[in-house]
C-alpha cells in the first residue's frame, strides 16, 4: 500500500468552490481500482493551503487513476481554482509504531 500526498494552494475566495470540487474528486476516486481511502485536510493556520491524503494498493493503481479520464476531468476544474501546480508525493510506510 502506498500513500499519496497532494498539496495545493487555493486561489483567494475560492475555498468553498474547491471544497465542492474536491468532494467530487474523492467520490470519483472511490471507484478507481486499488483505491483504499482518501481524506482532504485544511491547514489550521492557512485555510487556502490544502492536502489530500489518499491510500492506494500500489503505485500502478495510483498511476492508473492519475492518468484516468475521470481524474483529468476533475483536474480541469481544480486547476482553475488553485494557484500554481499541485505537488504530488508518493510515500511508502517505513515502519509501524
Amino acid at each position: 500500500m502506498i500513500r499519496v500526498f497532494i498539496e495545493r494552494h487555493i486561489a483567494e475566495t475560492m475555498e468553498s468552490t474547491y471544497d465542492d470540487v474536491e468532494k467530487q474528486a474523492l467520490q470519483a476516486a472511490i471507484t478507481a481500482p486499488g483505491f483504499i481511502s482518501g481524506e482532504s485536510l485544511k491547514d489550521i493556520r492557512d485555510p487556502r493551503h490544502r492536502v489530500v491524503l489518499c491510500k492506494f494498493r500500489s503505485e500502478v493503481d495510483w498511476n492508473n487513476w492519475l492518468n484516468s479520464p475521470a481524474r483529468k476531468e476533475i483536474m480541469a476544474k481544480i486547476n482553475l481554482i488553485i494557484e500554481g501546480e499541485e505537488k504530488v508525493t508518493l510515500m511508502d510506510l517505513a515502519f509501524d509504531a
